[in-house]
C-alpha cells in the first residue's frame, strides 16, 4: 500500500509496509499513482500533456523515471505486498504472560474539578479511596514476579492526583530500590501530576528518582482555568506555572512533559502551545478530549478541519525555531524512522491488558487506566494475579489487524490499531475505531513525516 499527499511544498509517498519514504518531485509523484494501472506508453503521454511544455520534462527523462520507480517496486520500496498479517496473532504469544509496566493509581481522588476529565475527577466512578503501601508493594511484588526475564521495569504513580498520596508515593519508591539489585531489575518511575501540591520535596524527590514527569496545564491562562478548576471554581493557573517553571528548572530542562488537553473551546490549540513554549517550556504534548459526542467539550466536525490546520501550523513553526535555535519536541511528532519500534511493536500496539496494567487503590488490575471502574473489565488483583485469562487473551489478540476498518488504512503500523480504550469509549468493543481520533492520528503522521522531510532534505 502506499500513500501519497503533499505538504509545505513537499511531495511525499511513503510506502506503508516497507516503511520506505520518499520525497520527490512532481512528475515522479504522478507517476508513482499510475504505475499500477497504466503500462509506460500510457504514462508517458499523460505526464508529457501535463509537464511537456517545461523545459526540464521530456519523453526520455519521463522514460527514465518510469525505470527508477518500477526499479523501487522491485527493491521492495514501492508497492511492498503486507505480509505481517500471518504473524499479528502470534507475536504476542511469544512474549507469554510477562508483565513490563504498572501504572499505580495511588490516589483515587484529586484536588481539581477539571470538566472533561475521563476519571470522573479521579474518583473513576467510585468511591475515594488512597492506595495503601502494603497494596503497592504487592503491586511492585507482582509486577517482578510476572516480569519474567525482562530487567527494565515501569511504574507510572497517577491518580486522581498522585501527591495527595505522596508518602506512599516515596515509601513505595524505597522499597523498590532496596531490592531492584537482587531481584535482578531496574525500575524507572513516572509521575504524573497537577502541580498544586509541589513543593520544595516534591521537587527534590522527584528530580533524584522519576525518570520523567508529567506535567497537567493546557496552556493560556483563559483555556486552563476553563476547565482545570479547583471545588470552588477558581483557576489553577497562577497556582502551578510558577511550580512546574521551578520543577523543570531543576531537572535541567530535561525528562518531563507538559501535557495539555485541548477542547471545542479551543481547537485553536497551538496557540496554547507557543505560549507554553513562551512560559520556558519545550517538551510538549497536547492531546484531543475524549468525550461524549453530546458533551460540551467534545470536538465537532468543523473542529476537527481546524485541528489538522493547526497540526501543519504547528509543524511548520518547529521547523521554523529549529532553525533558529530555539527547538521544541511536540510529543506526537517525535518519529524514528531509523531505529524506532520494530515490527513487534508496530503490529502488536502498546500492550494494554498484557504486558501493561493499571492497578487501583485497593488492587484490582485492569488494561489501562481508561478502563478502570469499568466492571466487566477487571482482569484480576495483585495478589491473585490475571484470573480473568479470556479478557487477557481478547486484548493479546487486538492489534493492527484485529479491525476491519483498518485493513486499507495507510497508518495502521504507525499506530498498531489503535487505542483499545478509546475504541471501547466511542462504540462500546475494544475492537472498534475511534473516527475522529483516527483522522486526526493521520494528519499528526503526515506533519511528523514532512518535518523529517525537510530535516533531510536541507
Amino acid at each position: 500500500m502506499v500513500h501519497q499527499y503533499k505538504l509545505n511544498g513537499y511531495n511525499i509517498v511513503l510506502d506503508t509496509c516497507s516503511g520506505a519514504i520518499h520525497v520527490v518531485d512532481e512528475v515522479a509523484y504522478d507517476i508513482i499513482a499510475m504505475i499500477r494501472e497504466k503500462d509506460a506508453d500510457q504514462i508517458t503521454h499523460e505526464i508529457m500533456a501535463r509537464y511537456g511544455h517545461r523545459d526540464d520534462v521530456t519523453e526520455e527523462e519521463v522514460r527514465l523515471c518510469i525505470e527508477d520507480v518500477n526499479g523501487l517496486i522491485a527493491a521492495g520500496k514501492l508497492y511492498t505486498p503486507d505480509t505481517f498479517a500471518d504473524m499479528a496473532g502470534t507475536f504476542k504469544e511469544r512474549s507469554g504472560d510477562v508483565v513490563k509496566a504498572l501504572c499505580l493509581h495511588v490516589a483515587h481522588t484529586c484536588n481539581l474539578n477539571c470538566g472533561y476529565c475521563f476519571a470522573s475527577q479521579g474518583k473513576y466512578h467510585g468511591d475515594r479511596a488512597l492506595m495503601s503501601f502494603e497494596v503497592g508493594k504487592q503491586a511492585l511484588d507482582f509486577l517482578m514476579d510476572h516480569s519474567g526475564t525482562r530487567r527494565n521495569l515501569e511504574v507510572d504513580f497517577f491518580g486522581g492526583e498522585p501527591l495527595m498520596n505522596w508518602d506512599v508515593v516515596k515509601q513505595l519508591v524505597q522499597y523498590a530500590r532496596s531490592v531492584e539489585k537482587e531481584r535482578g531489575k531496574n525500575f524507572r518511575f513516572t509521575l504524573t501530576t497537577n502541580g498544586i501540591l509541589i513543593d520544595d520535596d516534591v521537587i527534590e524527590f522527584a528530580n533524584k528518582e522519576m525518570s520523567n514527569v508529567v506535567l497537567s496545564l493546557d496552556g493560556r491562562k483563559e483555556i486552563n482555568d476553563r476547565t482545570r478548576v479547583d471545588y470552588a471554581g477558581n483557576g489553577s493557573y497562577d497556582r502551578i506555572v510558577p511550580k512546574f517553571q521551578k520543577l523543570v528548572a531543576a531537572r535541567g530542562g530535561k525528562d518531563y512533559y507538559m501535557r495539555g488537553t485541548f477542547t471545542h473551546a479551543n481547537p485553536d490549540f497551538t496557540n496554547d502551545v507557543f505560549h507554553m513554549a513562551d512560559l520556558g517550556f519545550t517538551e510538549l504534548s497536547m492531546e484531543p478530549v475524549v468525550c461524549a459526542a453530546d458533551d460540551p467539550a467534545a470536538l465537532t466536525p468543523e473542529d476537527l478541519e481546524i485541528v489538522k490546520e493547526q497540526y501543519e501550523i504547528l509543524a511548520k513553526d518547529m521547523l521554523r525555531r529549529q532553525a533558529e535555535g530555539k527547538p521544541i519536541t511536540f510529543y506526537h511528532y517525535m518519529l524514528d524512522l531509523t531505529e524506532g519500534p520494530c515490527i513487534y511493536k508496530r503490529i502488536s500496539g502498546c500492550g494494554s491488558g498484557t504486558e501493561y496494567m493499571a492497578v487501583t487503590p485497593w488492587g484490582d488490575l485492569y488494561p489501562c487506566h481508561q478502563f478502570v471502574g469499568e466492571e466487566e473489565y477487571k482482569l484480576g488483583d495483585v495478589w491473585n494475579g490475571v484470573t480473568n485469562t479470556a479478557l487477557r487473551e481478547d486484548f493479546r489478540s487486538c492489534n493492527a489487524y484485529a479491525r476491519k476498518e483498518c485493513e486499507d488504512c495507510w497508518a495502521k503500523l504507525y499506530c498498531s490499531g489503535g487505542c483499545a480504550a478509546n475504541a471501547y469509549h466511542a462504540t462500546g468493543s475494544i475492537r472498534g475505531i475511534y473516527e475522529s481520533g483516527c483522522e486526526l492520528f493521520r494528519k499528526r503522521i503526515e506533519c511528523a513525516i514532512m518535518m523529517k522531510a525537510a530535516r533531510e532534505t536541507r
